[in-house]
């Protein structure tokens, strides 16, 4: 049925549609009126069409069959994260992220845990090669499907400082990948580029010269693992297609990448939607924000997503707001079909070319990165700091002036709303003076100078 109605339809050209788009601005220019600008610098049109496409479609390589629902847990007490990974589990969490500032005892955290349904992600803050061995040795002997998300200059680009110093660091990680060469052990954290104000080119060309950083390091001249687990770490950001394109396009170039060295490389994707727009004021619209971050995640092909309560900015972890955030991503898998389909987005003429743009335009940043010593140096010179601050001071200036608009906070705001006794988190940029070997990138949300100047006026 649906074939004898499309054949009732004549076929329009892309010259047929300007041609009317022309007669319909009754003389205003084209260029001028349609077609609009990016921060990365990528001209996007009003409309795409077939005759148009550069490329056909190929496919995005790794591109994963199926999404999971992640949900964070912080271990503190070891007995208090074991109930919130269970109770997480029960309600519908299918990967449980873990972070920890210190060492814990795993066999209470995971006691009672059903390894062979729910994947296990670990983000610490801390590289100990005797733990590392231990939680993986555990993980192996109970058949998990785990990720380390062992990131040595992700935590240096973050805090100014090596976990111990850089020979030591590098020892560790080395000895790690010897060890277990078939572990989820390396990761790129790129949600830090992005929190902090990087824009999507600079975003992807860092995490891709990041990870070549490792690359070089341990599976350059003389390797013989040919086979590499990465997890990246993404933030995703409020435009909907330019964050599904950007995913892709990480793909390619991790693809191409892997390519160059000779090796396959297995890359697994965790997003969370981004701190940077989120609001103290009319916080409820964050359920608005990340709800459309979350759908750019899983149609740009993450394995992982996990969501971002809507009062994390604010409040402490709390049963209500993780609740909310997680039945978010059960909503979107389970009544609204996010999971029923594959790389939906394959021959969307105007996400293919958002991320064959994004794509080139963040290589021919990463071979700039490159010839100019690659990360770790750009990061020991402050060259990557000042660029992500000049891109992050662009998007505050469009803040400023309306262009970039929060609802509630710089439009359609409610001044009677007051915030100064909900507070159980600082919410701003802390400052903490401390020597470090290089200058740290400062994640910082756009709209903290004006809720600063509204908390005052309350």
């Amino acid at each position: 049925m649906s074939n004898s109605l499309f054949q009732e339809f004549d076929a329009v050209s892309a010259k047929a549609w300007k041609q009317k788009i022309q007669v319909d601005l009754k003389g205003a220019d084209y260029n001028e009126t349609l077609i609009w600008q990016s921060l990365e610098g990528i001209h996007v049109k009003p409309f795409y069409h077939a005759d148009e496409a550069e490329t056909p479609t190929t496919g995005i390589p790794g591109h994963p069959g199926h999404w999971d629902i992640g949900q964070s847990i912080f271990i503190d007490k070891e007995e208090v994260a074991c109930t919130l990974a269970l109770d997480a589990v029960a309600r519908g969490a299918e990967a449980i992220i873990f972070h920890a500032d210190k060492e814990f005892q795993v066999e209470k955290v995971l006691k009672g845990f059903p390894f062979q349904e729910t994947s296990l992600h670990f983000q610490l803050n801390f590289l100990n090669k005797d733990f590392f061995a231990s939680l993986i040795s555990y993980l192996t002997k109970n058949k998990a499907k785990a990720f380390y998300h062992v990131d040595i200059l992700g935590n240096l680009a973050r805090s100014g400082n090596w976990f111990h110093n850089l020979t030591q660091d590098h020892e560790i990680v080395g000895a790690l990948l010897t060890q277990f060469p078939d572990e989820a052990l390396l990761s790129i954290d790129t949600s830090l580029y992005q929190n902090a104000g990087a824009n999507r080119v600079q975003q992807l060309a860092y995490g891709i010269a990041h990870l070549n950083e490792y690359l070089n390091h341990y599976f350059g001249t003389g390797s013989t693992n040919n086979n590499l687990k990465v997890t990246f770490n993404l933030a995703i950001g409020p435009n909907y297609f330019f964050e599904i394109a950007k995913i892709r396009a990480l793909r390619k170039l991790v693809s191409l990448l892997a390519a160059e060295y000779g090796i396959a490389i297995d890359c697994h994707v965790v997003a969370i939607p981004s701190k940077r727009n989120k609001t103290l004021y009319d916080y409820n619209v964050n359920m608005l924000r990340t709800t459309t971050e979350c759908m750019s995640a899983v149609l740009g092909g993450a394995d992982t997503v996990s969501n971002l309560p809507y009062d994390a900015i604010y409040h402490k972890s709390n049963e209500f707001g993780e609740r909310i955030s997680r039945n978010q991503l059960l909503i979107l898998k389970a009544e609204s079909y996010f999971d029923m389909v594959s790389n939906v987005a394959d021959g969307s003429y105007y996400v293919e070319s958002l991320t064959d743009q994004l794509g080139e335009k963040a290589l021919e940043l990463f071979k700039e990165i490159e010839k100019n010593g690659g990360l770790f140096q750009q990061l020991k010179a402050g060259t990557l700091q000042k660029k992500i601050k000049e891109s992050g001071q662009k998007e505050a200036q469009l803040f400023e002036d309306g262009t970039l608009v929060l609802v509630g906070t710089n439009k359609y705001e409610n001044p009677n709303d007051r915030m100064g006794n909900d507070l159980e988190l600082f919410p701003f940029v802390k400052t903490n003076p401390r020597k470090t070997l290089i200058e740290p990138i400062i994640e910082r949300r756009i709209p903290e100078t004006l809720e600063k100047q509204r908390l005052e006026n309350e």
